[in-house]
């Protein structure tokens, strides 16, 4: 691919502005524009040669049933290591113009903890965008997918344990004439952080199934950590504005190859991003909440994530009838989406706790049972998915009404998660 001679023109331009300013964020914001100017014009040539390597699937909500290519994530994420890894010397760039002895880099300031996390962040997200293309190729279960990110998260554990150690937690007001104000967890905290790594990455792949809502839901929540980010920068003390910064060079570039993908995804697709792009996005929002320090900020941005996670329990541990797919289904006359369902006369359909769960449901109205009308013995459920119980809610509409719905369903959910951040925090801690 030839690269258009405005692309050297900006970069000699923004080289030039950047001698004279010297500051690492404006390098970075640079190098994600040119990341994301580069995927835009990257995955249209991946296009044929993902179909040629037969990486392609059918796009099951359209009349047509056109074959798009699946695992275009991948562009994204190449995009997004290489920018990362050009980045690398900026966040230490002021120790490195430090004049001391001549030109000699000052060692005793130099932060080699930050380096490490920096570094470990990238070995993380690379093994992560590398199992996520796996994936892609041999469609592993359930059970594999789980211990993938617990394979990727190993260099962040370590690299944590190493540098900092600090395994306690401050306990809730409330709670606090029983436990005190302080637990020591332990090794109880690495598995808490392990488990905030595997719960990022499978979040986004099970809260999935039209087209942009993976890429959309993504950019919604960086975007909100970078908003959370910029805060600190401008009202945090010293240590916050070195987790929230580190924070940034994971984010923007992250923001910025997103949003070319979502410009193919989104409706009508041209593309799938595939679990890679999931993988890849999960293990990027968990590398900078572990390493930046704010793993329960964090989770508050998942939260339709978390009640698509423990709405789909009953499914996903075969308490209730799991399909292998669970999207919706698709009205080719209306051109409408509406709940898929699962057969519950299937032998073992329904667990004996999976009863349980389905009147609890039912008295909850999350869920629509159909009845058989003389055994009154259950027929069919709606798959539990976020998808499904908006779909039942508010009826069968289009794709692309869904899709917005959903996106507007999580920025509204990062507002809770600013009000419950921000102002009822102190009623807690």
């Amino acid at each position: 691919m030839v690269v258009p001679t405005w692309i050297y023109l900006i970069v000699l331009f923004g080289l030039s502005i950047l001698t004279i300013l010297r500051e690492p964020i404006y390098i970075c914001i640079l190098a994600a524009i040119l990341a994301g100017l580069a995927t835009h014009k990257l995955i249209p040539s991946f296009k044929p040669q993902l179909i040629k390597a037969r990486l392609c699937g059918t796009d099951m909500h359209k009349k047509d049933k056109r074959l798009l290519p699946e695992a275009v994530g991948v562009v994204s994420g190449m995009s997004y290591i290489v920018c990362l890894c050009l980045l690398i010397p900026f966040p230490f760039v002021k120790w490195f113009l430090n004049e001391k002895n001549g030109s000699q880099l000052n060692q005793e300031e130099f932060p080699h903890h930050k380096f490490e996390e920096f570094i470990a962040g990238i070995l993380s997200i690379v093994s992560m965008l590398f199992l996520g293309i796996i994936d892609d190729v041999l469609n592993l279960r359930w059970r594999q997918k789980l211990l993938f990110p617990t394979i990727a998260t190993l260099p962040l554990l370590m690299v944590y344990i190493v540098s900092y150690g600090v395994t306690t937690i401050v306990v809730p007001i409330p709670l606090r004439p029983i436990f005190g104000r302080i637990i020591e967890l332990g090794p109880l905290y690495y598995i808490y952080m392990g488990m905030v790594a595997v719960f990022c990455t499978n979040a986004i792949n099970i809260h999935a199934g039209i087209n942009g809502l993976e890429v959309g839901q993504s950019i919604v929540i960086a975007l909100s950590i970078i908003i959370n980010d910029f805060h600190f920068l401008l009202t945090g003390a010293q240590p916050a504005v070195e987790a929230h910064t580190f924070s940034l060079f994971f984010l923007i570039p992250f923001v910025a190859v997103s949003i070319p993908l979502l410009w193919y995804n989104w409706y009508p697709s041209e593309v799938f991003v595939g679990d890679s792009f999931c993988y890849f996005a999960g293990m990027t929002f968990a590398v900078v909440g572990i390493l930046g320090h704010f793993s329960k900020t964090l989770l508050l941005f998942f939260i339709p994530q978390i009640f698509n996670f423990l709405y789909s329990c009953p499914q996903i541990f075969k308490l209730v009838e799991c399909p292998r797919h669970r999207l919706p289904g698709y009205d080719e006359k209306n051109n409408k989406l509406y709940a898929s369902r699962a057969d519950l006369t299937l032998p073992g359909a329904v667990s004996k706790y999976g009863k349980i769960i389905l009147k609890i449901f039912e008295f909850l109205r999350l869920v629509d049972i159909e009845y058989d009308e003389k055994t009154k013995e259950m027929k069919s459920v709606n798959n539990f998915t976020l998808l499904n119980l908006f779909l039942i809610k508010f009826g069968p509409r289009s794709e692309k009404n869904l899709a917005y719905m959903m996106i507007l369903v999580q920025i509204l959910s990062s507002a809770l998660a600013f009000f419950i951040r921000y102002k009822l925090v102190d009623l807690v801690y």
